[in-house]
């Protein structure tokens, strides 16, 4: 089984009632389906199924590798590098 090996990247905790939407589409009038999370500095972006997935093109532009759901009753953590998915981040993170 794969294992992410970036979860000393991690700088931030999610903050859902802080999230206004994707930062980039709010700039540009864009729209979004789903928000995720930069675990390493805050940004949020819009997920893969979003016209312009900001969150993969953030990871991609800066090098951060993980993402949190923002959506209600998720936890899950996306790593773009490793291509792994996490249920939630460890506790020990």
């Amino acid at each position: 089984m794969a294992e992410c090996k970036h979860l000393d990247q991690i700088r931030v905790k999610i903050d859902r009632a802080a999230v206004r939407g994707c930062e980039t589409c709010l700039e540009t009038g864009g729209t979004w389906v789903h928000l995720r999370m930069c675990l390493t500095c805050g940004y949020v972006g819009c997920c893969d199924s979003s016209p312009n997935k900001h969150a993969r093109a953030h990871a991609g532009e800066t090098g951060h590798p993980l993402v949190q759901s923002v959506e209600p009753d998720e936890t899950w953590v996306w790593c773009y590098v490793d291509e792994v998915l996490m249920d939630d981040l460890p506790t020990d993170v």
